[in-house]
């Protein structure tokens, strides 16, 4: 197993994250969006979008949170994750989100939501977000729009989802 040098995006380290999500998705959607992420002061958080890089400091994997709301309330959307084809399997994504989530617990945030694989997600603590009363404006399987509470003290908002312009929905 390698271990991967996790770190917050530079601007050196542009090109290399829309390479990786060029390589790890069919369109180029998910490079457009995090461009358009990046554009939007009111949903980018820079120490956020996290790198993980070979020991040489070469990107492979990469895991962005940015802001969205949920009726009004305060949370981040984990969009997206990527791998680069060569290094997957290897827990670079993993690395990359485990980072993403502390350094977002760190900043004092709460509710992180991802739409994503049931059978992945809940390794790093999701659960379906309909257990916490927060639904997508889209319609999912259940199973697959889940949430996180970062601090199981403190209150999490119900409601509907509203992601940035740059999600398109």
């Amino acid at each position: 197993m390698t271990t991967w040098n996790v770190r917050t995006e530079t601007t050196d380290d542009i090109p290399a994250i829309r390479d990786i999500l060029l390589a790890a998705f069919p369109t180029g959607a998910e490079a457009d969006i995090v461009d358009a992420l990046r554009a939007d002061p009111g949903a980018w958080i820079g120490d956020l979008s996290m790198v993980a890089a070979t020991p040489e400091g070469d990107p492979v994997g990469y895991a962005l949170l940015s802001r969205c709301r949920v009726d009004g309330a305060p949370a981040l959307a984990l969009a997206p994750c990527a791998v680069l084809p060569c290094a997957q399997r290897t827990g670079a994504g993993s690395a990359a989100i485990r980072a993403a989530l502390e350094a977002a617990r760190a900043r004092g945030e709460n509710l992180v939501l991802v739409l994503g694989h049931a059978d992945y997600y809940p390794r790093f603590g999701f659960v379906p977000a309909s257990r916490f009363g927060i639904r997508p404006p889209f319609d999912v399987p259940d199973e697959a729009m889940m949430a996180l509470a970062l601090d199981g003290d403190r209150a999490v908002p119900t409601g509907t989802i509203g992601y940035p312009a740059a999600f398109g929905v």
